[in-house]
């Protein structure tokens, strides 16, 4: 099985984890780098749709990109779902299974490993430039992903486990992917006091994180063993959902 989760809006300023590899578009990140690093703070904050104070972080950060520290793409995010994978305490084999297995979705690199060595930045899906073509970012990466995620679910065993959002399909010709692979998409519900299930999105990126740190750490090989899964009250609930699209319910 091979994973997607996607990146994280917050990020460290360093990890104590050397990385291990280069990600597979470093020069194409060096290029959107580069071109960010030649905006104006007031441009970066309406590109990154944010705060200038965000922006003038951000205008250092690409000004800096090409002699920042490096750390590992796992340990570099900070958001909900990393909180909740706990990539620090991973252990090295659960490291190494993750090299082979996960993908990690973001706009500046496209597509991740986790040991890829990556600086902090922030990068929206509706940023344009000269580099893009003056498309969104999101579709300037579509022909760049979709045959390398295909072909890399189908060198292993034509299973995608989707823990990314719906914002990260666009980097790829989704509709192909699915047609082309298996994509199994776990949803995370909690269920309200009139019985209706109601989809979180602190709790959804929680379980994300969750589930990846349950894949590596037990290093599971088959869709079915996802069933096991169960954390801060989520269960498998069989009788919702289907094959692709297992349901895991917090009882009210």
């Amino acid at each position: 099985m091979q994973i997607l989760l996607a990146n994280a809006k917050i990020m460290f300023d360093k990890a104590d984890l050397k990385p291990l590899s280069t990600p597979l578009f470093q020069s194409v990140a060096d290029e959107l780098a580069a071109e960010m690093a030649r905006m104006d703070v007031g441009e970066l904050a309406r590109q990154l749709d944010c705060s200038l104070k965000l922006a003038a972080e951000n205008w250092q950060r690409y000004h800096d990109f090409q002699c920042g520290e490096k750390m590992p793409a796992i340990l570099a995010y900070n958001g909900q779902a990393y909180k909740h994978l706990r990539a620090n305490t991973l252990s090295e084999e659960a490291l190494t299974f993750a090299q082979k297995h996960l993908w990690i979705t973001c706009f500046l690199y496209g597509l991740l490993r986790p040991m890829d060595g990556i600086v902090p930045y922030r990068m929206e899906h509706c940023v344009s430039m000269e580099t893009t073509h003056d498309k969104p970012i999101n579709q300037y990466w579509k022909d760049k992903l979709t045959n390398l995620l295909i072909e890399s679910v189908k060198a292993d065993d034509g299973i995608l486990i989707h823990l990314s959002t719906e914002e990260y399909e666009h980097l790829f010709d989704w509709k192909r992917v699915c047609q082309e692979v298996r994509v199994i998409h776990p949803l995370f519900y909690v269920r309200q006091r009139d019985g209706r299930l109601k989809m979180q999105a602190v709790w959804a990126k929680s379980c994300r994180g969750a589930m990846v740190r349950f894949i590596l750490q037990n290093k599971l090989v088959m869709p079915e063993e996802l069933k096991a899964f169960s954390y801060e009250g989520f269960e498998f609930s069989p009788q919702l959902g289907d094959d692709d699209y297992p349901h895991f319910v917090r009882e009210y």
